[in-house]
């Protein structure tokens, strides 16, 4: 926590957040989540802590009320919700989902209730205090959201969301529905806001302001904020859920949601919705704790606060020393002796000029690259545990499936294994042949094409874990396939090296 006397959000405020990754975050162009996907992304969400899920939009149609209900169906300790339009048909809709609440969206800005709408701003008064009491009327929790609010004539604003809360919403929500404007509107904004009742922030990033004008809202009264994981969401996305969250405790001292958990809740939500997390994104991007800088490394294994804001515990992530051209030996020594390899001064020396050459080539420097060149440099030479002999995959027929021969420890393993397509058929062939002492995990598996065309050579990379220990190897190939298996294969040697146990048989 770094508060200073001159901040104007305390410690003791209490500030909720609102996560609408099943419903704006899905609006990003490409997302669609199945209703077992957003079952899971929503326990993620309970786990974390978060107070107010909305769930989706009832009137999309039957499959979205059906994934709706699922959410419902779970008994989550947070309110589950669903957003409305502005009729009543959407609110009978969201009834049929048992919801907890609804978020009813009214235009706020000329623009939209005279271009979009087509309608008065009296009349859309009218409409909206009968939208309310027909909510409220139902048993509903309602928080009414006030469309392109930050272009919206504020003192129109007030009034409208006055006439809210007047007819008995729960609380009303400042919207920056484009992304439009700075911290000063907003303050100024959800300050009038404030002093009619409880306020809402609802703000997107199309300006990279989406956090600035969070933090704003709340300096100003919000007590509830908008946010999606990822910061998924239309054009640049909404908010990012993990980075108000840590900015708000890391610097204000305000706690809202269980931080440690959301590494996984971004890993789950990236992976179910097919949007990779960009490596330098704050809080959970793949660089946030990660070193490779000589300089930053020697600071950070002298001080782990040296070159970082917060422990990477904090947000359930783990510190990672990287390896490349700008690595120096203090980074060299500490990864050759996490993976368990002595060497002398100069040998650490020359291993770390090594790694320096190769990355200065453009390479991504790996641990089995590290680990190559340690062994080129010391002399000492390994023996293979796992070594790759043949593959065979099909995927023509309706179950893809792969064959695989193995050598293990001078024994020949052959296995066969099927799966959703053909590297996952053949990633279950590698588990099989190993059997149960290979019980290592693939924690990250990522393709990049190297090449353009139909004959594109692409590059996998895995890291796999075991016993606490986890190797990154790389691997470039034209058959996909062939480069996963590589990888895996090679990473389960050196993880398996490590071990002085002897591998148990194949399981039958």
């Amino acid at each position: 926590m770094t508060t200073t006397p001159e901040q104007t959000i305390a410690a003791d405020r209490t500030v909720r957040l609102l996560d609408t990754t099943l419903r704006d975050g899905e609006q990003a162009p490409g997302v669609s989540l199945s209703p077992d996907e957003k079952v899971e992304i929503a326990r993620g969400l309970e786990r974390a802590g978060v107070s107010v899920v909305e769930a989706g939009s009832a009137c999309t149609g039957a499959g979205e009320r059906q994934a709706i209900s699922r959410v419902t169906d779970l008994d989550l300790d947070a309110r589950v919700t669903s957003f409305c339009r502005g009729m009543t048909g959407d609110v009978d809709l969201a009834l049929d989902c048992d919801v907890d609440g609804v978020h009813v969206v009214v235009p706020a800005s000329d623009r939209h209730v005279e271009g979009k709408v087509g309608t008065s701003r009296e009349d859309n008064l009218a409409k909206t205090a009968d939208l309310v009491e027909y909510a409220t009327d139902h048993g509903l929790w309602v928080e009414v959201i006030g469309e392109d609010g930050s272009r919206a004539d504020l003192d129109y604003l007030e009034e409208l969301m006055g006439t809210a809360l007047d007819a008995g919403a729960d609380r009303t929500c400042f919207a920056d529905t484009v992304g439009h404007t700075g911290p000063e509107r907003t303050a100024e904004a959800v300050s009038r806001l404030a002093e009619l009742g409880p306020v809402s922030a609802h703000t997107h990033d199309d300006l990279g302001l989406g956090v600035a004008n969070a933090i704003s809202a709340v300096s100003a009264g919000a007590d509830l904020v908008h946010c999606t994981v990822n910061g998924l969401g239309e054009r640049a996305g909404n908010v990012a859920l993990e980075e108000v969250a840590i900015a708000l405790e890391h610097v204000y001292g305000v706690e809202t949601v269980e931080l440690e958990e959301l590494y996984d809740l971004a890993q789950r939500v990236s992976r179910a919705t097919g949007v990779p997390l960009p490596p330098n994104k704050a809080v959970v991007g793949e660089n946030a704790f990660t070193h490779e800088s000589g300089i930053h490394t020697d600071g950070t294994l002298k001080d782990d606060k040296m070159y970082e804001p917060y422990a990477p515990e904090t947000v359930g992530r783990e510190r990672r020393l990287a390896l490349g051209k700008h690595t120096g030996r203090a980074g060299v020594a500490a990864t050759l002796e996490e993976h368990g390899v002595e060497a002398s001064g100069d040998e650490v020396a020359e291993i770390a000029t090594r790694v320096t050459e190769l990355g200065d080539r453009g390479r991504r420097v790996t641990d089995a690259d590290l680990l190559a060149i340690a062994e080129d440099v010391t002399g000492d030479d390994r023996e293979r545990v796992v070594e790759l002999l043949d593959l065979t995959a099909t995927s023509g027929g309706a179950v893809p499936t792969a064959s695989i021969r193995l050598e293990v420890e001078g024994e020949e393993r052959v296995a066969s294994g099927t799966g959703s397509g053909p590297v996952d058929a053949a990633v279950s062939a590698v588990r099989e042949a190993l059997g149960s002492m290979a019980d290592a995990e693939l924690e990250s598996y990522h393709v990049d094409a190297v090449t353009g065309g139909t004959d594109a050579v692409v590059t996998v990379e895995v890291t796999m874990v075991r016993n606490d220990r986890s190797v990154t190897v790389a691997r470039s190939e034209a058959d996909i396939t062939r480069a996963s298996v590589e990888a895996m294969v090679d990473a389960l040697d050196r993880l398996l090296g490590h071990d002085t146990q002897p591998l148990a048989p194949a399981d039958d």
